[in-house]
């Protein structure tokens, strides 16, 4: 790990005053599609060694996390808008800063773990495992600090990192799962140890913005301005407890199916990473072509990956676990409310990397305010408003069975989606008019349609193998379309390839 922290140490500083728009959303985006069978691996080695129960118990306690991880983003978020426009020292203070924070949560959980577990009916025996969610709500303040300063400087690390993390994760609960017989437990302490692992390429790349002063200047005007991004988290807090109250209404299973389903739809949204530069480059420079071409790359894998996950849910569900298959129709949903999502993600970006307010590190509150920062974040709190609302209605007077209940989540969230992505849609033109690449999203849907039909007429596969086979076989009837009617398609395959020979031979960028 040391040797590939002075390569990447040595190759990122180069880049660190030219932020490029696609080879780090590449790099990220190459990563988590090299995870994806990581990933399958943890989930398959999770849910094949607890019951139904068990796994609607560890879907519930990533959403009790989320609640105490709403501060994360705050400073990490201003922190980014200030490292990006050059201010000494930022980058230390955001760190810090967020660590001081992240105890603060982390000792509150605690005290009010004993309450929480008994208001939502978990037995005692999980009470150690809900326990170390302490250290995780830590490592996520950390991370988010990381992430944010590495995005503003150098983003293409991110991708790097997350590929150590994954190898880790799945290393580690191989021996503390099928090994040691350590169930949920194990599954925890598998991503909390694989995180630290990760964290030491991070300081290590981040070592010279390490040396830097602390100007706790930055965090008063951080502070000062924190309660736009409270308004914001607010609104993504009410949205978490849709899930929740799923659980607490229809039970684990409930809980289990929506979260088998999720656990195949959210590949979908790795897709956005291809933008991941664009916000940053954008708060140094403001070109409506940069957010044309971001949104060609986001869906050029976007779709395909929507379409595929529609054509293949059963067989996906078959490989996590035969009881899930019922849950098809819910992944088919989520499907498209994912895809929502990820274009809702773009547009998101065009409005914060546009607005000029703390250009010169100071954050006038009466600008923010009347800012379109301020109204993108208030679509948040109409979108969590509405969700929760129409859940606990549907949920009340509509859902019978534990399948019932999550397939109107399903259904919920998907119109929520739609109507957030088209809110979002208009708030970013009005900053920065941009054009939509509808020439290129014709050529996407047809070749996706033709990938779709081809996969249809192959016997549904349930194995992993055979899934995993048929999977690359539709991505490449895909691609190879797309490579005869799409010129942009072409480059941009020849641009990856690079990159992917690059991230093998750890040498310095060419794109």
């Amino acid at each position: 790990m040391a040797k590939l922290g002075n390569n990447l140490t040595s190759r990122v500083d180069v880049m660190s005053d030219n932020i490029r728009l696609r080879y780090p959303g590449f790099v990220l985006f190459l990563s988590r599609l090299m995870s994806v069978g990581t990933g399958l691996i943890f989930s398959l080695i999770v849910v094949r060694n607890v019951s139904i129960e068990e796994f609607g118990i560890y879907g519930n306690m990533g959403d009790m996390i989320s609640y105490f991880t709403f501060l994360s983003t705050i400073i990490p978020f201003w922190a980014m808008r200030f490292v990006a426009r050059r201010h000494a020292g930022s980058s230390k203070t955001g760190l810090m800063a967020n660590l001081i924070l992240s105890i603060i949560s982390a000792v509150l959980y605690l005290l009010l773990l004993p309450l929480i577990m008994k208001g939502l009916n978990i037995p005692r025996g999980y009470t150690l495992v809900y326990g170390l969610l302490s250290l995780q709500i830590i490592e996520v303040y950390a991370y988010s600090a990381f992430t944010y300063i590495l995005r503003a400087k150098r983003p293409q690390v991110v991708g790097y990192g997350f590929l150590i993390f994954e190898a880790c994760k799945v290393i580690l609960v191989l021996i503390f799962i099928p090994i040691l017989h350590m169930g949920l437990l194990g599954a925890v302490l598998s991503i909390i140890l694989a995180r630290l692992l990760e964290f030491t390429l991070y300081l290590r790349v981040m070592a010279n913005d390490l040396r830097e002063m602390v100007i706790w200047g930055y965090v008063r005007e951080w502070i000062k301005a924190s309660f736009v991004n409270v308004y914001n988290i607010a609104g993504q807090w009410i949205i978490s407890f849709a899930p929740i109250l799923l659980f607490m209404h229809s039970g684990e299973c409930a809980r289990a199916y929506y979260g088998a389903a999720l656990t195949i739809t959210s590949i979908i949204g790795y897709s956005s990473l291809l933008a991941f530069s664009l916000y940053p480059r954008l708060l140094s420079q403001s070109s409506s072509s940069d957010v044309t071409t971001s949104l060609r790359t986001v869906l050029m894998f976007a779709i395909p990956m929507t379409f595929g996950a529609i054509a293949l849910s059963g067989s996906y569900l078959t490989i996590l676990k035969p009881d899930y298959v019922v849950a098809r129709p819910i992944l088919i949903l989520l499907a498209v409310s994912t895809f929502c999502i990820t274009l809702s993600n773009v547009f998101h970006a065009v409005v914060v990397g546009t607005e000029r307010f703390d250009a010169e590190a100071k954050i006038p509150i009466k600008k923010l305010i009347k800012s379109r920062l301020f109204l993108l974040f208030t679509v948040t709190h109409v979108r969590g408003i509405a969700l929760v609302s129409l859940t606990y209605v549907t949920l009340s007077f509509m859902a019978g069975t534990p399948y019932e209940a999550a397939f109107l989540l399903a259904a919920v969230n998907l119109v929520a989606s739609i109507v957030t992505m088209l809110m979002k849609y208009a708030i970013a033109r009005r900053g920065l008019p941009f054009s939509m690449p509808w020439g290129g999203i014709v050529k996407y849907l047809l070749s996706s349609v033709v990938m779709t039909l081809m996969l249809y007429a192959i016997p549904p596969p349930s194995r992993l193998s055979l899934t995993l086979a048929v999977t690359l076989l539709g991505g490449a009837i895909y691609f190879s379309i797309l490579w005869f009617i799409d010129e942009e398609a072409r480059r941009l395959s020849k641009s990856m390839f690079r990159i992917t020979l690059q991230m093998v031979r750890s040498k310095g960028p060419t794109l």
